[in-house]
């Protein structure tokens, strides 16, 4: 049953609204003033809400504000007397579906309603396509002929339909996301969200709010209540990108809730069950990282249920010519051509190429090549050249240069970015990254950076 929060200070208007909706078969809440709305939308979050425009203390406006602030999916219908239309149609540009007049046709109402919720469910089931196709596209980038990949796809098979936690290893590129998200729609939790979170790209300060949910009033700024990643992966899978980037004390929390399967909100000290599947990534490994301290022994151990080797593109070159077809046949649709193949010679360079970033950077270098190929098949001359762009060609000797301008003299990446090109810093990154074995804090502080910039700049440079 939909439920449907009516916001009107006038006791006719909701016991009228009340009966209409009603009968309709709709559950209805009723609020009598613009902050009592508030707090029922955050408590109980409605399918839809009835809003008044004219209320007291806070008008309706101010109210569709807040809900869009912080539901920007609710939907909201606004009600309004007919001098009032041009505020209606105001409310609609800050993102109410649609208003109703008062006096309204009962009839009228409805249909609104049924409309809104009929948009609603049309745009649900156009993400879902989306994501379904989203998902082929991907199971068709990690599927192949390599015995390697077809090791991979079997334990897939066999570790999907358990409840088990998941340790995906494999280095930057070489599809940890797409093998988890595979697990997720091979498991009996299919139906349920997939939500990743990569642990990489959160301020340290920022982890247990976003793992656990905060409660409002529990720190400056927290002005309403906050469900964090695991409430949100309820019944269905939670991925932990990049795990090793953690900090103890949230590796310590990650600990106690796999063990109790409570979580508690921050500034809230009621438990809140949670049952959720576990599945982490990391291109590290993970019991080197345990031996030097950086990772808890015990939190491996309890996540260590299950763990998936992934190998580099450089190991499962029989996959390559099938994945290049298909990321050249996706181009196609994307850039709008009609590039049928590719040449010997262009084909045997994929091949003789070592594909330092696996297949995120074969992906990126066939659909660069089909913007470029003026003739209706991949060239050599083309393929050349997007390797070289991508970084195949730097001058050591200079790049040996900045590198000791960072590491040894203390200078900030900031510092030297303007004596570079992005191929340049790419590659400072790369390298720093590597002495670091991938910890981007550490890596953070040695380019004196924070974290949040350099994870930037890993995406952007598609490190």
């Amino acid at each position: 049953m939909e439920k449907i929060l009516v916001i009107d200070d006038n006791k006719n208007m909701q016991i009228i609204l009340r009966n209409i909706l009603s009968d309709e078969g709709y559950e209805i809440i009723i609020a009598g003033d613009g902050k009592a709305g508030l707090e029922l939308v955050q408590d109980i979050q409605p399918d839809l809400v009835l809003l008044d425009i004219r209320l007291p203390q806070m008008n309706g406006m101010d109210v569709l504000r807040k809900i869009k602030e912080n539901f920007p999916d609710m939907l909201v219908i606004m009600i309004t007397a007919f001098g009032d239309i041009k505020t209606a149609v105001q409310a609609m540009k800050l993102g109410a579906y649609d208003y109703v007049t008062k006096p309204f046709v009962n009839e009228d109402l409805t249909l609104t309603i049924a409309k809104a919720f009929q948009t609603r469910n049309l745009s649900r089931e156009v993400t879902f396509l989306r994501k379904k196709l989203k998902a082929k596209t991907e199971e068709q980038q990690i599927t192949g002929e390599s015995l390697q990949i077809k090791r991979v796809i079997k334990q897939v098979e066999l570790i999907a339909p358990t409840d088990m936690s998941v340790i995906i290893q494999g280095k930057s590129g070489t599809g940890k996301e797409v093998i988890a998200n595979m697990i997720h729609r091979k498991s009996h939790r299919k139906d349920m969200p997939f939500v990743p979170i990569d642990c990489g790209a959160i301020p340290d300060t920022l982890v247990e709010s976003e793992l656990f949910g905060y409660e409002r009033g529990a720190f400056t700024g927290a002005n309403s209540n906050k469900k964090g990643k695991f409430e949100m992966a309820t019944g269905g899978t939670l991925f932990l990108d990049e795990i090793t980037n953690l900090p103890a004390a949230a590796q310590a929390k990650l600990l106690r809730v796999l063990q109790e399967k409570n979580i508690h909100r921050i500034g809230s000290s009621q438990a809140v069950k949670v049952d959720v599947r576990i599945v982490v990534a990391t291109n590290l490994d993970l019991i080197e990282a345990v031996n030097n301290g950086t990772f808890r022994e015990d939190l491996f151990h309890r996540l260590n249920e299950f763990k998936l080797n992934l190998p580099q593109l450089s190991e499962r070159k029989d996959d390559i010519p099938l994945l290049a077809d298909e990321f050249r046949r996706k181009a196609n649709e994307e850039l709008c051509k009609k590039i049928r193949d590719f040449t010997p010679e262009a084909m045997k360079l994929l091949l003789s190429y070592p594909w330092p970033g696996n297949v995120r950077e074969l992906k990126h270098v066939i659909k660069r090549a089909v913007l470029l190929e003026e003739s209706d098949h991949i060239s050599q001359d083309v393929i050349k050249l997007e390797m070289t762009q991508n970084g195949q060609s730097t001058d050591s000797a200079e790049l040996n240069d900045y590198y000791r301008m960072i590491v040894q003299e203390g200078a900030s990446l900031s510092d030297i970015t303007s004596q570079m090109n992005n191929r340049m810093e790419k590659e400072i990154i790369k390298r720093v990254l590597v002495d670091v074995k991938y910890n981007k804090s550490k890596a953070a502080r040695i380019l004196n950076i924070d974290r949040n910039t350099l994870y930037t700049k890993i995406k952007n440079l598609e490190i």
